[in-house]
């Protein structure tokens, strides 16, 4: 079975100039069979809406069990490509007639100087003003759109899912709607969600990074992206973000790395003054305001009490305050956590 991430290869080897011998060769011949003559370079602009819309069509086709029939009587031209090799089945037939006659439709639309696949406008969005854009989608969702950045989508958000393309930065805040989910799509992360509000910044030769303010979300790499996850049911490469969590990819190994915010914001108006208290209240107390897991020993904090009052200092500043007063320690750790590490105390602490 060839996955998605094998279709895009062979497409964006295509695309890019970099067909492996015979894979050129034979799209153009597919061209050719389609009545198209010249020579098949594709504006690069125009790249991720043929990949999206071929792949979409692979989709629709390859669900339908009766497909098998016509398919297997595509000629036998196919089989230079090297996923053709082995077994043939009825996916992969599927995929190579979607592959032709997806490549000589869009060749016939640009002609018709159309933008896409699927007969849907492609709206554009390109910030070119020296602060952030406000962008109102359809479904009363919101961009904020930071200065070069670009956004791309169809026209109403039509489809299945509500779907935007980002290259740069922008923050999203989403309207909810379970029964259509929203993705953005950057040239290297998916992000997935029902509705809420978070930061992407994705721009070109840069890693990758998703922040959330509030809610949940989905992410998960753009190779092999499983396009139905969600933050209820992410995949197994994927990660599930929380409020004043991050996620950062890393091209080498194509994973993602779960870790928080720089600046995590409070999430409650809890006051955080406290007389004579444990420590680990203290300690409970800043992972609710802040949504954050602190690991600690608690036989260690048994003995501990202390007399401490924070007033506006961010988490990290407020966690450097407890550990000098408590001669204590912290570290952030993997999978978003802080670990906090003390020796213990005797005796009531004034801070």
């Amino acid at each position: 079975m060839m996955t998605q991430a094998e279709f895009e290869a062979l497409l964006q080897r295509y695309l890019d100039g970099r067909s492996r011998p015979g894979e050129r060769q034979l799209v153009e011949k597919w061209s050719e069979q389609l009545g198209q003559e010249e020579n098949l370079v594709l504006d690069r602009s125009m790249h991720e809406e043929v990949r999206t819309a071929m792949w979409q069509r692979i989709m629709q086709l390859t669900a339908d069990e009766e497909i098998a029939e016509p398919v297997e009587e595509m000629p036998v031209i196919a089989r230079p490509l090297s996923f053709w090799q082995g077994q043939a089945s009825r996916w992969a037939a599927a995929a190579v007639l979607v592959l032709s006659l997806g490549l000589g439709w869009w060749l016939l639309q640009r002609h018709q100087q159309k933008a896409d696949l699927a007969s849907v406008k492609w709206v554009r969005q390109i910030n070119k003003l020296q602060y952030e854009q406000d962008i109102t989608l359809q479904d009363g969702s919101h961009v904020l759109l930071y200065p070069g950045s670009r956004l791309q989508y169809k026209e109403g958000l039509a489809g299945t899912r509500r779907e935007v393309y980002l290259t740069g930065q922008a923050f999203f805040n989403v309207t909810k709607n379970p029964a259509r989910p929203f993705l953005v799509y950057t040239d290297k992360v998916v992000t997935t969600v029902l509705g809420t509000s978070f930061l992407v910044t994705a721009y070109a030769n840069k890693e990758a990074k998703v922040a959330v303010r509030e809610g949940k979300v989905a992410v998960q790499p753009r190779q092999g992206a499983q396009l139905d996850a969600t933050p209820a049911q992410p995949t197994f490469k994927g990660v599930v973000l929380l409020p004043n969590q991050q996620v950062v990819y890393s091209a080498e190994g194509n994973h993602l790395d779960k870790e928080l915010v720089a600046k995590p914001a409070a999430l409650t108006s809890q006051p955080l003054d406290f007389k004579k208290r444990p420590v680990a209240e203290v300690l409970a107390a800043l992972e609710k305001v802040y949504g954050v897991n602190i690991v600690y020993d608690p036989a260690k904090l048994r003995e501990c009490t202390i007399t401490i009052a924070f007033d506006n200092e961010p988490l990290f500043e407020q966690l450097d305050i407890l550990c000098k007063a408590l001669n204590a320690s912290y570290k952030r750790a993997d999978d978003a956590q802080i670990i906090f590490e003390s020796t213990g105390c005797k005796q009531s602490i004034k801070s």
